[in-house]
Order: structure tokens, then sequence, then C-alpha cells
């Protein structure tokens, strides 16, 4: 996907956390490959999803495009701008165009500082507003996501979760981003307040024009939020697609297994459909198997799977896929 629709492109990320030993003189004896070789596009006012299993490397995403973490390799491209060439007075400019909606509300706010302090802190670090004009400018972010503008005074203890994740969508609200990697940003949540938050965060999407990567575990809440969905396996991204072709028609086995473990609300479907059930454990990133990722636990894999990482490419239009099964069969003539 090209042209100056797109807003986020990433091409061939990769993002490895050292591993060293020895007290004195450590010494780097491998790598953690958290983001191993991803490349994907999110358009202009679209939502990405991005799901898959705790600890295939979703946040590390979220927190390597917008550089809260340097890439090993790779490029990122923000409005055509490479971020990953651009200087860190450069970048801080640039930080104002995106932000970030932390997991845990819990442990996201400083528990010192007043709902005023934590929204206005961007406001003071960028030098936007101070004194009475940030304090007015806070008042409207609170009222923004549902809170009470006198709200300015409290402390973060005095809210509930729901509420404090209301105050991290305000925070990261307060420059005005075009771009907000939400992580997880309803995980923490009791159920009855998540569609609450996925409410508002489609409000504020149609009110200001905003472009989301979401991140989560949810599959059902993330068709309900997403124009499209990635889904992530072990570092590397198996399958993308629109979020109806993905829930319909999935190609990748992974996603095939991760939608069967989906409940349906219907008796009758989920009584007659099959649940594809995965053997073994997720191979550590620090040492994932040769060939593809998915290997070591594909139902279906083949000789091939196992030398061969296979490559991610469009397999329909608009469909994205990284298996070599599905790539045999979608060559012209079969």
């Amino acid at each position: 996907m090209t042209g100056n629709n797109v807003l986020v492109q990433v091409q061939n990320l990769k993002k490895y956390f050292p591993i060293t030993r020895g007290l004195v003189f450590s010494r780097h004896v491998g790598d953690v490959k958290a983001v191993d070789d991803v490349s994907f596009d999110i358009v202009r006012g679209e939502t990405l999803g991005l799901v898959g299993e705790s600890g295939c490397g979703k946040t590390t995403v979220g927190r390597t495009i917008i550089q809260l973490y340097r890439p090993t390799a790779g490029h990122i491209y923000y409005d055509g701008q490479d971020l990953t060439q651009m200087k860190a007075s450069d970048m801080r400019h640039l930080r104002r165009r995106m932000q970030i909606i932390f997991q845990d509300p819990y442990a996201s706010l400083n528990p010192r500082l007043t709902v005023g302090a934590i929204v206005g802190e961007p406001l003071e670090i960028h030098r936007v507003a101070h004194g009475k004009e940030m304090r007015e400018r806070v008042e409207q972010l609170l009222e923004l996501v549902g809170l009470n503008p006198y709200f300015v005074n409290r402390y973060p203890h005095e809210f509930s979760g729901g509420q404090r994740q209301r105050i991290g969508v305000a925070r990261a609200l307060a420059l005005d981003p075009e771009f907000i990697v939400c992580d997880e940003p309803i995980s923490a949540l009791d159920v009855s307040i998540q569609a609450q938050i996925v409410n508002l965060l489609e409000e504020l999407q149609g009110k200001l024009g905003l472009t989301y990567l979401f991140i989560a575990h949810d599959l059902s809440m993330v068709r309900h939020i997403s124009d499209r969905v990635a889904v992530m396996y072990l570092g590397k991204i198996v399958e993308l697609s629109d979020r109806n072709t993905v829930y319909t028609n999935p190609l990748h086995p992974y996603t095939q297994a991760l939608l069967s473990a989906v409940p349906i609300p219907d008796p009758v479907v989920e009584e007659k459909r099959q649940r594809i059930i995965l053997e073994g454990d997720v191979p550590s990133p620090a040492n994932p198997p040769p060939g593809c990722n998915f290997s070591t636990r594909c139902p279906v894999a083949m000789d091939i799977c196992c030398e061969i990482d296979p490559d991610f490419i469009e397999v329909e239009p608009g469909h994205f896929c990284a298996c070599h099964l599905v790539q045999s069969q979608k060559r012209p003539g079969n």
C-alpha cells in the first residue's frame, strides 16, 4: 500500500534485546528477537488491529514505532520522514504528532501528581501552554473524555480503573496528535468498562480524525474497532487483511487456530464448529526454530516449513500471508 494516504510505513523492522553474561566483563551471547522483520502500513484515519499471544512482540512493535525503543534494523516512515535516521532534536518536534495509551492505568499514572499535572505535563514539556491557559486546556480534555473538569485537583487513587484510563486518553490527546498507539488499553479493565473505553476511542477518532494502532488480545473487540487486522506470532506478522476477511476467511493455520478459540454466541454453530488445539509450547524468541516460526506447532507443516522462512506476500488483493502451503495453493494454475 503506497501513496500520500499512508501515515505510518514500517519496513523490515527488527528489535533485538541483547543477552549478556558476566558480572564484571559482560559479553554478548545472544539476542531476544522480540520483533523480527515486520512490515506493514497504516493509512490515515484507519485503525489497524494487532493481535497475538502474550510475548509475541506486539507491544514492542508499538513502542518501537514511536521511538520509545530504538530499532535494531529496518525503517519506520511517519508521513514520509524516516524516524530511524532522525536526530533526537528533530524527533522531539515530531513526538507531538504521535502518542501512546499504556496498558495498565494503575501503573502509568504518577500517584504523586494531580490529574491536572498529569494531563498538563505534555503541554508544559513542549511549551504549548502554562498557568491559566494550561488549566483551561486540561479541563477541556477531561470533558472531552467524559470526566468532570473539576477533577483536576484530585489524585489517581481517587478514581476507578476506567476513569484512570480516561485520564490516560486525555494525556495522550493533550498535544493534538494524529497517531496513537493503543497498547492493550482495555485488558486491565472490567468487561463492563471495556466497551465504554472502546466506544470513547471510536468517538474521538471520528471527531478528531485520529489514526490508531490498536494492540489487543480480545479478537472480538479487535474486529469491532479495527478496519484491518494483523496477526503476529513470535516476532513476525503471519497474516494481514481487512477485518471481515481475516475473520471469515483466515488463511494462515495460526490465525485459524486463534479464531477457533473465540466463542460464538450461537449454541448450534458452536456445537458444530471444530476447535483447533495447538500442541507444544511457543518457542523462545531467543532461539526461534529454523524456517517458519510456527512450524513446530503447525498441524499442516511441510518439510519446507522447517527449512525456509516463508515470505510475507500478498496472496489475494489486500490479503497478506506468510505460509508456504497457502502460497503454493494460490499460485496460478493451482
